[in-house]
């Protein structure tokens, strides 16, 4: 879950610019610049972004599911408001979902939550076509994909108001302290969800690193549109499953945390 996160943010984080060496006896005199304006000579400065594209081999199944159910399941991204009645071919209750791995618990909750629509954000190819292989399988009809950054498609996609859910599981943790700023939940794209959510709408988050786990409660508390469904970290609600990779951690002793914020009405 969640590991090909689909996701752009500006960060203020430095990048590394490659330009070609200048002998110190010719070099011009730089003249100044506008603040994020890449230096002369660079033509192409390097994107952030907060998702890593894994790598990965995608199977003669998820390639077939691709084939055969791409044009119907996955969307083309479009920088213009998304009609999700035609999308779907209904109207229902919408509910977004950035990163969804390999599409395990995604599957379990479009079935058991059949009433509901659900858009899925996700960059990882394998993990798409793996989802497409499980909607095949289980006959699913309430699902469709964005292969697309999730920042771009909240942006343009996604006016306010339109969501009743947003679901993030075990995003990338970027363990190391140095790496932190590059962690998906950050006061930016929370502002960004609750503007979109609509009143009663909610917000739910799930990690096994604990660290990361208080940083999200702590960043969710200070966004002024939302509200913490308990007093701190949340049940886990029974729609969201146990994967394997979460049964497996927990056989090993490590912890799931939960966070359930609401849009303030």
């Amino acid at each position: 879950m969640g590991c090909g996160v689909a996701t752009k943010l500006q960060w203020p984080i430095v990048t590394e610019l490659t330009t070609a060496p200048v002998p110190l006896s010719a070099a011009p005199i730089a003249a100044p610049r506008a603040p994020g304006e890449a230096p002369a000579g660079v033509t192409h400065p390097k994107t952030i972004k907060s998702f890593v594209r894994r790598a990965g081999r995608t199977t003669t199944g998820q390639a077939k599911a691709f084939e055969d159910l791409g044009p119907r399941f996955v969307l083309p991204y479009t920088a213009a408001p998304l009609d999700a009645n035609v999308a779907f071919g209904r109207s229902a209750p919408l509910v977004l979902e950035i990163g969804f791995g390999m599409g395990e618990a995604t599957a379990h909750i479009a079935r058991v939550r059949q009433g509901d629509n659900f858009l899925c954000c996700e960059v990882h190819e394998p993990g798409v076509g793996a989802l497409l292989k499980r909607i095949g399988e289980q006959e699913l009809t309430n699902i469709r994909i964005l292969q697309h950054d999730a920042v771009e498609v909240i942006d343009h996609m996604l006016p306010e108001g339109s969501l009743d859910g947003v679901h993030i599981f075990f995003p990338d943790p970027w363990h190391k302290t140095k790496h932190n700023k590059r962690r998906l939940i950050q006061s930016p794209l929370v502002a960004k969800l609750a503007a979109r959510l609509k009143p009663g709408g909610y917000l739910h988050c799930a990690t096994d690193w604990q660290p990361y786990a208080e940083q999200i409660l702590q960043v969710l508390s200070t966004e002024p549109l939302l509200q913490n469904t308990a007093s701190g970290f949340a049940p886990q609600p029974d729609y969201r499953p146990l994967t394997k990779f979460e049964n497996r951690g927990l056989r090993l002793g490590h912890g799931v945390w939960d966070v359930v914020f609401v849009r303030r009405t």
